[in-house]
């Protein structure tokens, strides 16, 4: 399917791996031309050698976006885009008990705040167009909360929240904005969260791994690749009535019919 999307400039956060890269990737494959962003230098100039393949511009700055330098080095050197992309690591896991007052505020800074200064950016010129697309990575843990996941449920709950309205808002002028919320995926993140009940329980990654798959009614882990499949597609033409939406991909993980 031609998405129509040839040509556009999009900002894509947190992309040097991941389901960053994957939906850089996907969009590139489109022929958006990118802005891509993640801390480390390294592995953002690899990502792009790879996104630059498919015969794209591709802009690197590496800062942290969860910051305000590292948000204005990005937007410096986008200049006006039409598609955006926000996305940042999830905060570590815990219980309760462990989590201080500045450990909320990191985890809103990242997963809230830093998400919604970016459209606060973007937007404005997305309107006077009459065409833009948002697409915010959160996770299923919004529509299930997960009990050792609190400081992201906390923070993307927050964030969605502000879309839900955000997006009422600024649709009259041709600009959507949507939530991906992945399940598990192969990323590193999900191998952190194996180690990590792997050391609770005393058994091996692998076997962590096999016993997640297991709750997971496709009985694997999803891929980066379908993830930004599926990215590009509501970054597409042929997305503009999907409004304000909060799209689970997590292979049947969240029981529910709404």
């Amino acid at each position: 399917m031609d998405l129509g999307i040839k040509g556009k400039r999009a900002i894509v956060c947190a992309a040097s791996k991941g389901l960053g890269y994957g939906c850089a990737e996907a969009l590139a494959e489109a022929g958006v031309d990118l802005v891509i962003n993640a801390r480390s230098e390294g592995p953002l100039q690899e990502a792009a050698e790879k996104l630059r393949a498919h015969g794209v511009e591709v802009t690197t700055v590496a800062a942290d976006i969860s910051t305000e330098h590292g948000r204005a080095a990005v937007l410096k050197a986008a200049g006006e885009v039409d598609i955006l992309v926000n996305n940042a690591g999830g905060p570590p896991p815990g219980m309760w008990s462990d989590w201080e007052r500045e450990d909320f505020i990191k985890a809103l800074d990242s997963n809230m705040l830093a998400p919604i200064a970016m459209m606060k950016a973007c937007l404005p010129a997305m309107m006077d167009k009459g065409w833009g697309r948002v697409v915010n990575i959160t996770s299923q843990s919004v529509k299930a909360p997960i009990a050792v996941l609190g400081l992201s449920n906390s923070a993307r709950a927050g964030l969605t929240g502000y879309v839900a309205g955000t997006s009422r808002q600024v649709a009259p002028k041709g600009v959507t904005i949507n939530n991906l919320q992945p399940g598990i995926h192969a990323t590193d993140r999900a191998e952190s969260l194996d180690n990590g009940v792997a050391a609770q329980q005393g058994i091996s990654a692998d076997e962590a791994k096999a016993q997640r798959c297991e709750t997971i009614p496709a009985r694997r882990y999803g891929t980066a690749a379908e993830f930004g499949a599926t990215c590009a597609f509501l970054c597409s033409q042929h997305a503009g009535f999907i409004v304000g939406q909060n799209i689970l991909l997590d292979g049947g993980a969240v029981n529910s019919t709404m």
